[in-house]
């Protein structure tokens, strides 16, 4: 088959085309200058929020799969959930349909649902009820936090940890999260593509450990070789009321938004291992991977 990706460039697009090339599929890649990131995969150039840059490039292609996201706004550089999650799949179903391309495949979020509270949540579920209402033959994954080697998350707390054994908690830290490896989440995009049962499908993507946010602090330290931190704990209250002020600058690690995430936890089932016939990598075992013991 050839896929049209949008969002290959990322981090959960780095492991999808590594998967869609190994498994003989042929990859056009929608990107905004063209670069050696892949040298089997047909770059094209565009802007997913403009329909018009992209459109014809989705001709004579079997699937759609759009990964674009963000998890931070930067609302003077363009960058809002309401372009990168709303406007962007409106094109990108738009374009399947004025192509005669039937397949689609939607990165949602896991947390997705129509009363959510984040800005996030609110318009990841805007873009799936338009994949919903599409007429296409969709499916859409909400994985739940993505880890890997090239990850934002576990990266950054790792790279916390080697400067001092101190990890602040907002709140009780008890919250809790369901990592799945990125490996993961791209090959249930890739087998999608070779089951029709799939169709119409919605799939929550959790990994195999479910952990508290504090557990995870002391499992990244532990395998980086280290003891685990000091984790002084933060009011709630009190960071509700600093945020807001301290997420307007860029260096700021948390935003409103993040840490609402964070409090409705980031949990779930294993029916989508019924579906998909596997069973996810383990969290220690796949950080393990890739965090040095320094």
């Amino acid at each position: 088959m050839k896929i049209f990706v949008a969002g290959g460039t990322g981090f959960v697009g780095g492991h999808l085309l590594k998967v869609l090339l190994g498994s003989g599929h042929s990859v056009r890649a929608l990107v905004h200058r063209r670069t050696t990131f892949h040298s089997e995969v047909e770059q094209v150039e565009g802007d997913v929020t403009r329909r018009e840059t992209f459109e014809s490039h989705v001709s004579g292609c079997d699937a759609v799969i759009n990964l674009v996201g963000i998890i931070r706004e930067f609302p003077a550089r363009g960058v809002t959930f309401e372009r990168l999650h709303v406007q962007a799949t409106a094109n990108l179903v738009a374009a399947a349909a004025g192509n005669g391309v039937r397949r689609y495949l939607q990165m949602s979020a896991l947390g997705t649902r129509p009363e959510a509270v984040s800005a996030y949540h609110k318009t990841k579920w805007r873009a799936e009820e338009l994949v919903r209402g599409s007429g296409l033959e969709w499916t859409v994954f909400r994985p739940s936090m993505i880890f890997g080697p090239q990850d934002g998350f576990i990266n950054m707390l790792a790279a916390q940890l080697r400067l001092a054994p101190l990890m602040p908690v907002i709140g009780s830290g008890s919250y809790r999260l369901q990592p799945i490896h990125g490996d993961d989440v791209a090959r249930c995009f890739a087998m999608a593509l070779k089951l029709p049962e799939t169709i119409g499908q919605t799939y929550e993507l959790c990994g195999a450990d479910r952990v508290t946010y504090e557990e995870l602090l002391d499992m990244i330290a532990v395998t980086m070789g280290r003891a685990r931190p000091f984790k002084p704990h933060l009011p709630l209250g009190v960071m509700k009321m600093a945020i807001p002020l301290l997420q307007k600058i860029p260096q700021f690690p948390i935003t409103m938004d993040q840490l609402q995430m964070l409090l409705e936890e980031s949990i779930g089932g294993d029916e989508w291992q019924k579906a998909f016939g596997f069973k996810p990598r383990g969290l220690q075992e796949g950080i393990a991977a890739y965090l040095s013991k320094t």
